[in-house]
């Protein structure tokens, strides 16, 4: 009898320590290896989006090029080159099983509009629902974000994107390391493993430390980045050792490997494309008293604006900022950056005399807020 799933849509991202070794050469017993715990998760009836890391690897292992060159166009040039020849390798592996691989290679420009948002969405899951094994990667060519090493260009942050594009049961990061540590277990022999994390708070933050490994792009960091936005979006997040036997198929099956981080909300599809952050325009900081309303989902009223960031237009989605400088949420914007400048700190009645015109008291209506919490 198969082993029931516990998670049965999961993405898993493998990150370039994984796939390397940390050698700088893809290791192609690792990727086979993962491939077949991919293939007997898909014949328990999983369904499976792997982001991946890998391309410039792939491309210094075929032009023979492994000297330290952090130019953008280099790295482009080998990205070009390792795309095919990353691809190559999956599609044999998975072959090998019986099962066919897409290559999908997005970029934030792509999923920015909530046009583009649902058009990836509806073709990753008409590749799931088909049984393909989707291959998902940030397009290095063309895309300088992940290269740069930007907050959104990392391969965590994207798998975390794609776990909330495809309503994911289940974002399983894999790495080098066994998951979150009280410390850096590379060098502190105390380091204990946390092997479940209710909330992402600041103490959490605190303990990523820096990027682990130095081949990667990003390290604790950014995944802790990434569970934060897949946690948001109603997603378990699990950072495990992607060199533990089986790990696939026993997370899947709900074994307690590695750090689990729970889920916050389970938010609709529509604060989904809020939560991800994708088309923000613009930055609104605002005041303690507002900031106390936002936690509550209550409207953003212009009274609680204290500085206005960005070209955003009526209509963009905004990121909330409290004066810590934390932020709060997402919200759609009632008014241009330039109005909510002219009327920020002012009582509501006051709109229509200041702009000549109104579109309603609130700076973000509450119905157009995602991310607030209680």
């Amino acid at each position: 009898m198969t082993e029931k799933l516990c998670y049965r849509r999961i993405v898993i991202k493998l990150g370039t320590n994984l796939l390397t070794g940390g050698s700088g050469r893809l290791d192609h017993a690792v990727m086979a290896g993962l491939a077949a715990q991919v293939a007997a998760l898909a014949g328990r009836g999983g369904q499976v989006v792997i982001v991946t890391s890998g391309a410039i690897a792939a491309g210094k292992e075929k032009l023979g090029l492994y000297k330290k060159n952090r130019d953008i166009p280099y790295k482009q040039v080998l990205a070009s080159v390792g795309q095919s020849r990353l691809m190559n390798l999956y599609d044999g592996f998975f072959s090998a099983h019986g099962l066919t691989v897409a290559q999908a290679l997005l970029t934030r420009a792509d999923l920015n509009d909530r046009s583009g948002y649902l058009n990836a969405r509806n073709t990753l899951l008409a590749l799931m629902e088909l049984g393909v094994i989707t291959i998902v990667n940030e397009n290095d060519v063309v895309a300088v974000d992940e290269i740069q090493e930007a907050k959104f260009g990392d391969n965590d942050n994207m798998s975390a994107m794609v776990a909330n594009l495809v309503d994911a049961d289940l974002l399983l990061i894999l790495t080098d390391i066994d998951g979150l540590f009280t410390a850096d277990p590379r060098v502190d022999r105390n380091a204990r493993l946390i092997p479940v994390v209710e909330k992402i708070t600041p103490e959490i933050e605190s303990l990523a430390g820096g990027t682990l490994s130095a081949a990667a792009t990003g390290g604790m960091v950014t995944k802790l980045e990434a569970a934060k936005l897949a946690t948001a979006s109603g997603v378990r997040v699990v950072i495990a050792s992607g060199g533990e036997p089986d790990v696939i198929g026993r997370v899947a099956g709900g074994e307690c490997l590695g750090t689990h981080f729970l889920p916050q909300a389970e938010p609709d599809a529509r604060q989904r494309w809020l939560l991800s952050g994708l088309a923000a325009r613009g930055r609104i900081v605002i005041d303690e008293g507002a900031a106390r309303a936002v936690r509550r989902c209550g409207s953003l009223l212009p009274a609680g604006v204290t500085v206005v960031e960005g070209a955003f237009k009526r209509g963009d989605i905004v990121r909330l900022i409290g004066a810590d400088g934390k932020q709060l949420g997402y919200g759609i914007a009632n008014y241009d950056a330039g109005e909510v400048d002219l009327i920020k700190g002012l009582h509501s009645d006051r709109i229509a005399d200041t702009l000549g015109h109104s579109y309603g008291d609130e700076v973000v209506h509450h119905n157009n807020l995602a991310n607030c919490q209680a």
